[in-house]
């Protein structure tokens, strides 16, 4: 009993450092902003000092956020931010979104409602994807720019070879819309589907698929001893029992045996055959550090993670103006997910304004038991809240009544209007990017 009570009383005092964060940070922009007015030009004669940020998913753009909103008016930095995709795609509604029909829209949301070119020429946003890094520049695939850097910020996160439903693979939201849009109709027209891991995404496809399609057959195949294996027993508990009680049947410490199966026909290590019509993987993301190679091998792990200090500068003596956050960064996070990337985020954000106005970085990151806070949806209406620290865990069951589950609060959140999106009626090529610029 008197361990989940201090859980708790560790989820309010969560609560109220991030308030307090928050506060103490609009403060001090508003008083480095008025500092400027009173003593300074508004502007610098040139923002010609870069930071170079590549990749704008939840780490890259609460970094962008944090410094275009807080770096001095007369700052000599420029913010620059590189990503390929012409959206924010909110991965965690990626599983609903590829089985039930009409919401696919959602999961792409306009950049620039949060992260703004003010004051002028702070904000450089380039569509294109970096090829090359090098101890001062970084290249550009499409375009073949060469940009210096100052500070460099890698939050290029994670991936997965065969895209949906963990990832989109696709830059344009037109064209993630149509894989998904694919991934629905496959789901509809198969008579039985096997859903490879369990994870939350496995777990999430599945239920969903499941009470979507209640004469379907679906089995979920996990090798582990449980799924959700990374948590606490009882949200593992809880989600056996959602994928059990719509009729998933859930096959465990078993895995594919991917050169032995054939169209129609999968073979498990346990020799077991399954005669199916789709077989859809939720295994296998790995960090996306290979962009650093060339720069620094020895700062990547065995894992693809990129090794890092507490100030979560680049574990690279040579290369102090480095940082990684994010599903990218080796930070020991038991759970990664958008709340541990945006606290990674902010480390980094604070580290350099702290050098953008003559300090040093000094923000350490630590890893929160907040960290492992997750939502899991159990079907259509059903979803499970969970709350861990290693010792004791909340569960808080809840009802969903939004298809589209949380896409629109993350609308509201990336500053924009739910679900307007003049990207959608343009008449332009659907190849040309509309991003702040």
């Amino acid at each position: 009993m008197w361990e989940k009570t201090a859980l708790y009383l560790k989820l309010v005092a969560y609560v109220l450092n991030i308030i307090q964060e928050e506060l103490g940070r609009a403060a001090r922009t508003a008083l480095s902003n008025r500092r400027a007015r009173l003593f300074g030009p508004p502007v610098p004669p040139s923002r010609d000092r870069n930071i170079v940020i590549v990749g704008a998913s939840f780490a890259g753009n609460r970094v962008a956020q944090l410094l275009t909103a807080c770096l001095p008016p007369n700052s000599p930095y420029k913010v620059v931010v590189i990503e390929p995709n012409t959206h924010f795609q909110f991965s965690w509604v990626l599983p609903r979104l590829c089985v039930v029909e009409g919401h696919e829209h959602k999961a792409f949301i306009p950049y620039g409602g949060n992260v703004h070119d003010n004051p002028v020429g702070v904000l450089r946003w380039i569509r294109d994807r970096v090829v090359r890094i090098t101890n001062e520049t970084v290249q550009l695939k499409d375009s073949g720019e060469i940009i210096g850097y100052d500070i460099l910020v890698i939050a290029t996160g994670s991936g997965v070879d065969k895209g949906l439903p963990s990832r989109v693979n696709a830059t344009d939201k037109r064209q993630g819309m149509g894989l998904m849009h694919n991934m629905q109709q496959r789901i509809k027209s198969a008579s039985t589907v096997v859903v490879v891991g369990g994870g939350a995404a496995g777990v999430e496809i599945a239920t969903d698929a499941q009470n979507l399609y209640p004469d379907k057959k679906i089995l979920l195949v996990h090798s582990r001893e449980a799924v959700m294996n990374r948590f606490g027993q009882g949200l593992q508990k809880a989600a056996l029992e959602g994928l059990q009680s719509l009729g998933v049947e859930v096959i465990l410490q078993d895995r594919l045996v991917q050169d032995e199966s054939q169209p129609g026909m999968i073979f498990l290590k346990s020799g077991r055959q399954i005669q199916c019509d789709l077989v859809i993987d939720c295994t296998g993301q790995r960090p996306a550090s290979s962009i650093i190679s060339e720069l620094s091998p020895a700062s990547i792990s065995p894992s693809g993670h990129l090794r890092v200090k507490p100030t979560l500068q680049l574990a690279d003596e040579k290369l102090p103006n480095v940082y990684a956050c994010g599903d990218v960064a080796d930070t020991k996070t038991p759970n990664p997910n958008a709340r541990s990337a945006m606290r990674q985020a902010s480390v980094v954000a604070e580290n350099i304004l702290s050098i953008a106005t003559g300090g040093k970085p000094r923000h350490r990151y630590e890893n929160n038991w907040s960290d492992g806070v997750i939502k899991l949806t159990l079907g259509l209406t059903r979803s499970v809240t969970h709350y861990g620290d290693g010792k004791s865990e909340l569960l808080f069951p809840g009802k969903e009544t939004d298809e589209a589950l949380m896409s629109a609060m993350c609308w509201s959140r990336m500053g924009q209007k739910p679900f307007e999106d003049p990207y959608m009626s343009s008449e332009s090529d659907a190849s040309v990017a509309k991003v702040p610029v």
